[in-house]
């Protein structure tokens, strides 16, 4: 089965929620109704994909998030759910955000049993910090033949502060930087960096192959709340 390694490599980190301020978190509160929309690019500025993001329910401090996912002309591929729990100091980020949306499709045939340790971003980011790794595995079987996939986000630091521009807005940002290593028959290692905004959450993403050359990028590119 065949996967666009750049593809999947830009939609796996674009996943996490961009949302309004309040209280609970700094950079990913909860608001519910509010609506985000992230785009992502290949390294030559062409338009991949599109995730639309609706927080659709609060409850207990969980946030549950839904995001569809359609291709460059608009079509929609498939649709998913996950949820981020906001405890006051910092925000805990489902594992299964960490799986492109895409791939749920690719997969719907077989059976999927999926684990991991969620993403954490704490509410008092600031330069030098080290943030904690965060992984996710998957266990495909399909007719008695089980094929497995693991990816962890290894080395996460808070690197500095930029300001940040899209179709969005203009916004503060702290730039975040990490490792990504994913096995699925092969390993693959990746850099990623992504810019985070207080009251919005993340803004832009990057990935680079291991070579240190950038593979594509994603941008927030609508935002109401």
């Amino acid at each position: 089965m065949k996967i666009k390694i750049i593809t999947l490599i830009g939609l796996l980190f674009f996943s996490l929620p961009l949302m309004a301020q309040d209280a609970c978190s700094t950079y990913f509160p909860f608001k519910e109704g509010a609506k985000f929309e992230i785009t992502s690019f290949n390294k030559k500025g062409k338009k991949e994909s599109v995730v639309n993001y609706e927080i659709t329910s609060i409850n207990n401090n969980v946030a549950n998030i839904k995001a569809k996912i359609s291709d460059a002309k608009g079509k929609e591929v498939t649709t998913t759910e996950y949820n981020v729990t906001c405890d006051g100091n910092s925000v805990s980020i489902d594992f299964k955000s960490l799986m492109n949306p895409d791939m749920f499709e690719q997969y719907k045939d077989m059976d999927m049993e999926m684990s991991g340790t969620n993403v954490e971003f704490p509410n008092n980011l600031k330069v030098g910090q080290t943030l904690k790794d965060a992984n996710l595995k998957m266990t495909l079987n399909m007719s008695g033949i089980k094929m497995n996939m693991t990816m962890d986000m290894l080395n996460r630091t808070v690197d500095a502060k930029e300001s940040v521009t899209t179709t969005a807005g203009t916004f503060d940002c702290f730039v975040l930087s990490y490792d990504t290593e994913m096995k699925m028959g092969m390993k693959m290692n990746f850099k990623n960096k992504e810019w985070i905004a207080k009251g919005v959450g993340v803004v832009k993403s990057e990935n680079y192959n291991k070579k240190g050359k950038l593979m594509g990028y994603s941008e927030l590119t609508s935002f109401t709340k």
